[in-house]
């Protein structure tokens, strides 16, 4: 059966993790201390917590992926996304990083913060772009009622 108004199929818009630049700080710390071991036991949790952190956007969907053993993939239908914004700390702009925050209708996750993605990636414009093209798509308008 082809029906007129399926939507196209779902494809990967951008893939990535978030930088290491974010545990910056607790590096420096665990380095310090690490004569100690257990800064470098906590240095390492922090890399692969980061590291397995995976963020995924599709043409429908962001998709979060973490977990070290176990993983957890939270979804976010981008239709469902109110606002983007993108947070700059001075720190951040040195390196080349952002974050952005979006504000959702979603029940469970209505604000989902995706920290420390390289703001060479233009992450918050593709987001944008792919939020209002699966609106028009899907015929969903917003409506604030005060």
């Amino acid at each position: 059966m082809n029906e007129t108004n399926s939507l196209p199929q779902e494809e990967i818009v951008w893939r990535g993790t978030s930088s290491q630049w974010k545990n910056f700080g607790v590096y420096v710390l665990c380095g310090l201390l690490c004569w100690l071991i257990v800064p470098i036991v906590f240095a390492l949790i922090y890399y692969f917590k980061t590291k397995c952190k995976v963020f995924e956007l599709t043409t429908q969907r962001l998709k979060i992926t973490s977990g070290v053993f176990t993983k957890v993939t939270e979804t976010l239908e981008l239709y469902r996304v109110k606002d983007i914004e993108t947070r700059q700390p001075f720190f951040s702009r040195l390196v080349g990083i952002e974050n952005v925050q979006m504000t959702t209708t979603d029940v469970s996750s209505p604000i989902v913060l995706i920290e420390a993605v390289p703001s060479s990636v233009g992450f918050a414009d593709k987001l944008r772009h792919q939020v209002e093209i699966i609106r028009q798509q899907k015929r969903v308008r917003e409506i604030d009622i005060e």
